[in-house]
């Protein structure tokens, strides 16, 4: 095994990607500016009692753990910027009202979500704060889907789901907690005969809810047939409203909707809706964001909360790489002049590479075009065909 050789989904990002990289996460925070989101910039390493504030277990299997030198507590490499974010609204703002938030920086994960993913993501997202209602999940997800489009996706299929529906047809069903995780992983994988073992016991209205779950996915039309399958009760009407209103407005759009009620990613951490977005061909979840008014109060101050998040390596993945940038040509020289030429032509925002006489540019980012020479006593540019 050589030295230098990388933990298992870990790599470097080479010239021309990073490029891409970093040309598309300046597109995607101006995008956010748009909206009047500010941007925020959290520290890699917190104290993990504040970093998994409110998280769950699945954030804290993924964090990686050192000692502080310092201090001799626990600490945690984020794995996330959604909570550190949370507490930056919490606690260091401190505002009344709507706030809106956005930030890019790389996580790591001890365990990558899928065989697909990278250990170390280079997340980007926004989280609007201090708003209940259902104009704030439409913009987050309006936002959500504009991030993807500028990556140069254009068919985008939005999956909604609501955790409400979830917690309302589980609501009453009498199990040890142990038994309730079982029945949560169930209905994530749709292991409908597992399913069925676990809810021997229970009542015959209450499992019937809960087994018809695993089929509602598919269109917008599963929507009314939830209405007709599930239990009448508030929080699973107010969860199959707020999807209606969803999907009418992106279906608006020329955004492709598709409806999982269990869908039980983050269950522990959401609270209402959640979504995901999808582009053809691509295996994993390209965004995903939702609700998640409860982790507010893990940092006493509870605050309606929800947002997205992407992973910027990704998703410039699948943009084409960038035309090379036109560059001048210069050669090293003491002369008199030259030096200023070169600093006025980069003032003027030119790329100006200075080479060895005969030196080749190795570079796919840049190819020249022009050349900076000296004609007539002063430095002038010339096209490269007349060199």
């Amino acid at each position: 095994m050589t030295a230098w050789l990388l933990p298992e989904q870990f790599s470097d990002v080479l010239p021309a990607e990073a490029a891409a990289v970093e040309t598309l996460r300046r597109t995607l925070l101006d995008a956010a500016a748009g909206y009047g989101y500010e941007l925020v910039i959290p520290p890699l390493l917190e104290y993990v009692d504040s970093l998994l504030s409110g998280t769950g277990q699945d954030l804290d299997l993924r964090t990686f753990k050192l000692v502080d030198q310092l201090s001799g507590r626990t600490l945690g490499l984020r794995a996330d910027m959604t909570p550190q974010a949370a507490r930056i609204d919490a606690h260091l703002l401190n505002r009344d009202g709507v706030v809106r938030l956005c930030y890019s920086g790389s996580v790591v994960h001890t365990r990558a979500p899928s065989v697909y993913a990278t250990r170390e993501p280079l997340q980007f997202g926004a989280e609007l704060y201090g708003h209940d209602g259902l104009e704030a999940d439409i913009e987050v997800q309006q936002l959500a889907v504009r991030a993807v489009q500028l990556s140069g996706v254009a068919n985008i299929t939005l999956a909604l789901s609501d955790m409400r529906v979830v917690r309302g047809a589980l609501a009453g069903v009498l199990l040890a907690p142990a038994q309730v995780d079982a029945v949560i992983e169930s209905l994530a994988r749709k292991d409908r005969p597992r399913l069925q073992q676990l809810l021997a016991e229970v009542p015959r209205a209450q499992r019937d809810a809960v087994l018809a779950l695993p089929e509602l996915f598919g269109d917008v039309s599963v929507l009314e047939r939830a209405a007709a399958v599930l239990p009448a009760r508030a929080p699973i009407d107010a969860a199959l409203r707020d999807l209606a209103v969803l999907a009418t407005i992106h279906a608006r759009a020329g955004v492709d909707v598709q409806v999982d009620l269990a869908d039980l990613r983050g269950y522990r951490y959401h609270s209402g809706v959640i979504f995901s977005l999808y582009a053809p061909g691509q295996p994993d979840a390209l965004a995903r964001g939702g609700r998640y008014d409860e982790i507010g109060a893990s940092f006493g101050r509870p605050r309606a909360a929800t947002g997205f998040s992407l992973d910027v390596r990704e998703l410039a993945r699948l943009r084409p790489l960038p035309p090379a940038q036109a560059a001048v040509r210069a050669q090293w020289s003491a002369q008199p002049g030259y030096a200023q030429a070169v600093q006025r032509l980069r003032a003027d925002g030119e790329v100006v590479i200075e080479l060895p006489p005969g030196a080749p540019l190795q570079s796919r980012r840049f190819a020249f075009d022009r050349e900076l020479a000296c004609i007539d006593g002063t430095w002038q540019l010339r096209p490269l065909a007349a060199a």
